[in-house]
């Protein structure tokens, strides 16, 4: 829920991306004067829950402060954004603006270099060398062959990514909570399978009895229908549901004044209907389900509302769906556990998926265990030739001495090292115990 809700947000920072350009605030007699060549202030904390938010923030944020850019915004639409035409303005943002833009940029380079060696160190124990050109490929939010400079390809791509990053974003969760689902259900037979006759009767009761009584909830009024607005109006805000006035309620739940319900201010709207499904200290909730439960009513209020599909609601698409004769209809919502989320075919399909997964670990295993034994294998082997070689060389000195010793003369490994034997002139013996060598003088020396 954390990361929806922080994903949420990015309608504000994106907007001047999306389809409903024109709602950017702008002042026209701002405008027109030129900004002053003073330390921009950084911008404010909405986190998209994108792994590049922030680069992304202070971009868009940075753009919006250049007049020229900002008009250029406000006319612009999905198409000249899909076609690059809203990237090639950058070539006329004011120097001080690039100049932000580009040490942004380096940050940002630096920041994924930073990750990149993180990752590396731990995976491979800092062993081998980064390739930071090879890695950073991985990232398509900017042109990582020009480190230095924030060009149009780095806005077309900043553009492009985030686009298709937030719209595929609900559809992975969708497809985790999906898989989240099939897993508890594979476990769960997993685990009927090792009990007993009895035992497994036992716990099929339970769970039968646990599934009634979830589903066993008040009625669930539909997402952003009259009925439950108006109980939001009577129950969250102590009014009289007779007086209930739309614009009023729009601006009271508007919760940061921007003029635009966004998604984390819609999903708060339908607190009061999940809590009439769960409750965490209910055995048979699931909080899991819970947040899915959520992310569909918004998901269903956002597209029967959300006209210029730009991922907010604005005061006046709240109104116009207020007019709607749908919004008087009393139908109630259908809640996940009356919409199977998968087939029996696909939980086959997926412990099919599971086992196969299994399998190649196994797999891996044992020829990870069998490189094991064969590196086993052969330091015992090294451990014998080392181990011989060394006898080899002891026995190569033992005889040596031996030799040396049936010579007459004292081996030099007798020697304590750093020692010398003394030379007597015409004598090549070492002198015997006991003996004090004479002086011998020189000539020419006194």
């Amino acid at each position: 829920m954390v990361r929806s809700k922080a994903l949420a947000r990015c309608g504000l920072v994106l907007l001047s991306l999306w389809l409903c350009i024109q709602s950017v605030p702008i002042s026209v007699d701002k405008t027109k004067e030129k900004p002053k060549e003073e330390e921009l202030e950084p911008p404010e904390s909405t986190d998209t829950g994108l792994h590049y938010d922030r680069y992304l923030r202070e971009v868009i944020e940075y753009l919006e402060k250049d007049p020229h850019f900002r008009e250029k915004l406000k006319n612009a639409n999905m198409d000249d954004i899909k076609q690059g035409k809203l990237s090639k303005e950058l070539n006329f943002v004011q120097h001080n603006f690039r100049t932000k833009l580009d040490e942004l940029k380096r940050e940002e380079m630096n920041r994924l270099r930073m990750l990149i060696k993180a990752k590396h160190d731990v995976q491979e124990g800092n062993v081998q060398t980064v390739d930071h050109q090879a890695l950073l490929k991985q990232f398509e939010h900017l042109n990582h062959l020009n480190p230095h400079t924030f060009e149009v390809d780095d806005l077309d791509r900043l553009i492009r990514s985030a686009t298709n990053d937030l719209e595929n974003f609900d559809k992975e969760r969708h497809d985790e909570f999906k898989r989240y689902e099939m897993m508890k259900e594979h476990e769960r037979r997993e685990r009927l399978k090792n009990l007993s006759e009895e035992d497994r009767k036992r716990e099929e009761q339970h769970y039968e009895e646990m599934k009634q009584k979830h589903a066993n909830h008040p009625k669930v009024n539909h997402p952003g229908s009259e009925d439950q607005l108006k109980e939001v109006w009577q129950e969250a805000d102590g009014l009289d549901p007779q007086d209930f006035d739309p614009k009023t309620f729009f601006k009271m739940h508007d919760s940061n004044g921007d003029g635009f319900f966004d998604e984390s201010e819609l999903e708060a709207l339908f607190t009061k209907e999940l809590e009439k499904v769960y409750n965490p200290e209910n055995e048979e909730d699931d909080m899991v389900e819970m947040e899915e439960e959520r992310l569909r009513m918004r998901e269903h209020v956002m597209n029967e509302v959300d006209t210029n599909k730009d991922r907010l609601v604005s005061l006046s698409e709240f109104i116009a769906a207020t007019k709607k004769a749908e919004f008087h209809e009393k139908d109630q919502w259908e809640t996940l556990d009356q919409n199977p989320l998968y087939t029996e075919e696909e939980l086959k399909e997926f412990e099919q998926h599971l086992a196969n997964e299994e399998n190649d670990i196994n797999q891996k295993s044992a020829e990870l265990q069998k490189q094991r034994e064969e590196l086993e294998r052969k330091q015992e082997v090294l451990n014998a030739q080392k181990l011989g070689l060394k006898q080899a060389m002891e026995e190569m000195e033992r005889v040596k001495i031996q030799s040396l010793n049936a010579d007459g003369k004292q081996p030099a490994a007798h020697l304590v090292p750093g020692e010398h034997a003394p030379v007597i002139p015409g004598n090549n013996q070492p002198p015997p115990p006991g003996h004090q060598q004479q002086d011998v003088p020189v000539s020419g020396h006194s």
